[in-house]
């Protein structure tokens, strides 16, 4: 008698079963998860001794200024006025940018430091305002924002994570947990932008990494309201969105009453976007001015030198001078769309948490490489999900951090945070060589290959030096910034490519082995 086939669909996840069975790991144990988070924090206020951007730098100043003012409008305007043109608020001075939900954000500091030195965010005549104490003050909405929604969501996850067993051995979850909490919490970029620069990426990505921790978890409507967030805090969160959504439609088709779950998820979303919304949706004019606000397409497909196409390419195609803003609108959407279709088509086809993951990854780097408006301080991003990746792929990771880190080195430099750059990456590479770390994890690559990969490195090392001792050509005044962009570019299109190409590996996997997916 002929036995009966075996069902095959995607790379397998752990029955549910698993997670309670005696040999799996426990949660992670508290006064070492508490240890490490402690030393992040630390190292946070390290960082945050440092100057901030645009320090001094009158009339604009920078990123701090930005925040600042964005508290000083919250606080002494009606949310009416929070995004619109007005004697009180002058949009072309560092205009409310944001999602409503970074508005809420902002007045709620506001509140806070208006309760202790009113005089840094008073109407008008607070502009530009930097003493000892506003920076303390600064400093400390950062860090409280990290400890309360960052730090959480990355040992949710770390649990999550280890509880699932995702891609990897029993063994690795028992002995890499720490690590990996550690690679997370201490990711190089987010704390020189965050801590140094001065923005409020952790809370985007705090939210983000959540609703990452809920779909591991199978909580998907907590994971939906948490990415609603997300985006409602930051709109490059949307750089995630391809992959929440492929991969939970995948899911939903799978299941039972597949329309039920898919109202499910729409009702949270569509409920958590309308809570936000609320003062913005009396009418459609204020809806339609905050819109506007989101996606200043004015401003050109790209700024400064960001190691993405429409930069990198800029050197041969002068695309701002050939094109106007609308065709460059669709290219850019039709670029970014066939990036990540593969990606999508392969978690809405066979939808698995570790294919989640390789999932965000590729997404974001869709946007990052080919959308509209992408900024240095974008590759926050895609790190996001390579950090999860870390005990996976822990070659790729530590590659990726490095050039991450090099693609914003002008910013950093102009900045003034050399120090805490060379600081913060050394402690970085201190941990991630570790002897209880994935590093010793070897890709079977030929020696050539090897050869080619350790050029662009060679160069990074000399371009650091370079760029700091010897003036550019008179010329050329941004040769070295173009030369980081080409590096740092060829780099991550070498990445996106090389984890793409193992989402897709999982479907190869899961048929050979023939393991049943559990939804």
């Amino acid at each position: 008698m002929a036995k009966p086939k075996k069902h095959r669909t995607s790379a397998p996840d752990p029955p549910a079963a698993a997670a309670r069975l005696p040999w799996q790991p426990p949660a992670p144990p508290v006064p070492m998860a508490l240890l490490i988070s402690l030393a992040a924090l630390l190292v946070r206020v390290l960082v945050s001794v440092g100057p901030y951007s645009g320090q001094g730098a009158a009339p604009k100043f920078g990123d701090y200024e930005a925040q600042r003012h964005w508290m000083e409008l919250t606080l002494h305007l009606p949310p009416s006025d929070w995004y619109r043109n007005s004697s009180d608020n002058d949009l072309a001075y560092w205009g409310l940018d944001y999602p409503p939900l970074s508005a809420y954000q902002s007045l709620l500091h506001g509140r806070i430091i208006n309760a202790s030195l009113p005089d840094a965010v008073a109407l008008r005549s607070s502009c530009g305002y930097e003493s000892t104490e506003s920076k303390l003050l600064m400093r400390w909405t950062v860090l409280s924002s990290d400890l309360l929604v960052f730090f959480p969501a990355a040992l949710w996850f770390v649990w999550a994570y280890l509880k699932g067993g995702i891609g990897i051995s029993a063994e690795e979850r028992r002995e890499g947990w720490m690590w990996l909490l550690a690679m997370v919490l201490l990711s190089p970029c987010l704390l020189l932008i965050d801590h140094g620069h001065f923005q409020y990426n952790c809370i985007s990505l705090g939210l983000t990494l959540g609703a990452i921790a809920g779909v591991l978890s199978r909580n998907e409507l907590v994971a939906a309201a948490l990415f609603t967030l997300a985006v409602n805090h930051k709109q490059m969160s949307l750089y995630f969105a391809p992959a929440f959504f492929s991969h939970l439609l995948g899911k939903c088709l799978k299941r039972k009453y597949p329309i039920v779950e898919v109202m499910k998820l729409a009702f949270v979303v569509l409920g958590t976007f309308a809570l936000v919304w609320w003062p913005f949706l009396h009418s459609y004019e204020a809806a339609l001015q905050v819109i506007s606000r989101l996606a200043p397409f004015e401003r050109g497909i790209y700024e400064d030198y960001v190691a993405n196409f429409w930069c990198s390419t800029s050197v041969i195609i002068k695309w701002k001078r050939l094109f106007a803003i609308k065709p460059l609108k669709l290219m850019s959407l039709s670029g970014t769309i066939l990036a990540f279709l593969p990606s999508f088509v392969q978690q809405v086809k066979s939808p698995s948490n570790l294919g989640f993951l390789y999932s965000l990854m590729n997404s974001s780097f869709s946007f990052y490489l080919f959308s509209y408006q992408v900024h240095e301080k974008s590759i926050l991003l895609p790190l996001l999900p390579a950090s999860l990746l870390a005990l996976k792929e822990p070659q790729m990771f530590g590659w990726f951090v490095y050039f991450a880190l090099f693609s914003m080195y002008p910013l950093i430099c102009r900045d003034q945070l050399l120090l805490q750059y060379i600081a913060v990456l050394g402690l970085f590479f201190l941990i991630y060589y570790t002897p209880g770390g994935s590093h010793g994890k070897r890709l079977n690559i030929s020696c050539g290959a090897k050869l080619v990969l350790s050029l662009p490195f060679l160069c990074s090392l000399i371009l650091h030096i370079t760029y700091l001792q010897i003036e550019p050509p008179k010329r050329y005044p941004f040769l070295f910034d173009a030369l980081i962009m080409f590096i740092c570019f060829s780099q991550f299109v070498i990445l996106t490519m090389y984890t793409n190409y193992k989402q897709w590996m999982l479907d190869t996997h899961s048929r050979s082995i023939g393991v049943k997916k559990d939804l």
